[in-house]
């Protein structure tokens, strides 16, 4: 998969393509956690474009609608921008567009969104989308704006398939919710995978290591995810291509003043130096909620019994 940023990327990616797309298969979404519904919507795209001989074309946003209208009373995303990259990107479309949502793109009428955007730009012949799909200023246009103004434009518009888990529509929404109820199992439903964090280790404050147990500090950048706690965890190292057992800490830290929301990894294998690695953890169970400790001492001593109690979870041998 190809990743454009912006439309004027998009028409320059098309000025330098040997052969000139005729059109696209296209999507447009949020694709916060990329789930099964995502997924679904996605594979879509894919077949439909094979079938057609076009190109398959995924369309989101940065930021995500929400919060740039609802800052920081938007919900807490899913997903950082790499991870949704790559999540897309594993479900086989060519491209993505990421489109920056501003005061432009946000007082856009829907006649002019489909018109500037998904015509004269995108070149769509076929578009997928959810049955609750909104877009345009004031959120005034829907699917059936976009299949009234189809025939006159050249494309047609297909809505996705549901996609249901124990009677309930899966969303982002209730992986959220499932995420803060430290349901483990029911987010990795929804999702078709572990919940996962992914990014690069960065020096942190070596408190881990004064205590005896070295940390991988994650970076979070702008992400805050929906759970907090100490969790048992696999984490996939990207530079190396090996996966390590670990127990991890996310939160901030009462214990040593922490203000800050940190990502730590305990790798219960010792692995070797991880600086600068870029790391992906999926959080597989809870073990606890994070606490203030009286003392160093009395944080060490629950540090190796939350270690302990990784590895019975994750059937790991004690070294």
């Amino acid at each position: 998969m190809k990743l454009v940023q912006g439309l004027q990327a998009w028409q320059a990616c098309l000025g330098r393509t040997a052969t000139q797309l005729d059109g696209t298969v296209c999507t447009i979404g949020n694709f916060d956690g990329v789930h099964l519904g995502h997924a679904q919507m996605l594979r879509q795209v894919t077949t439909t474009a094979k079938k057609m001989g076009l190109m398959s074309v995924a369309v989101s946003f940065e930021p995500l609608p929400q919060e740039y209208f609802r800052g920081e009373q938007a919900p807490q995303r899913l997903h950082g921008l790499r991870n949704r990259v790559l999540s897309i990107g594993e479900q086989g479309v060519d491209y993505l567009v990421l489109l920056r949502f501003d005061e432009a793109l946000a007082q856009l009428s829907p006649e002019a969104f489909i018109t500037d955007i998904l015509v004269n730009t995108l070149r769509v012949h076929h578009l997928v989308v959810g049955d609750d799909f909104r877009f345009g200023r004031s959120r005034a246009g829907s699917i059936d704006t976009l299949r009234a103004a189809g025939p006159e434009h050249g494309f047609s518009v297909e809505d996705t398939v549901t996609v249901s888990s124990a009677e309930e529509r899966v969303s982002s929404t209730r992986i959220r919710e499932a995420l803060a109820n430290h349901e483990l199992d029911l987010a990795a439903l929804l999702l078709g995978r572990p919940y996962r964090i992914d990014g690069r280790v960065v020096h942190g404050e070596k408190v881990g290591r004064q205590l005896g147990f070295p940390t991988a500090n994650i970076a979070l950048k702008a992400l805050r995810p929906p759970l907090a706690g100490v969790f048992a965890v696999k984490v996939h190292d990207h530079d190396t291509g090996l996966d390590h057992p670990g127990v991890a800490n996310l939160g901030e830290r009462p214990t040593v003043g922490g203000r800050k929301l940190l990502l730590e990894v305990h790798l219960l294998d010792g692995a070797a130096q991880l600086y600068g690695h870029h790391l992906a953890v999926d959080f597989l169970h809870f073990i606890r909620g994070e606490q203030r400790f009286d003392s160093l001492d009395a944080l060490k001593h629950q540090i190796g019994e939350d270690a302990k109690e990784a590895r019975a979870l994750l059937r790991e041998p004690a070294r």
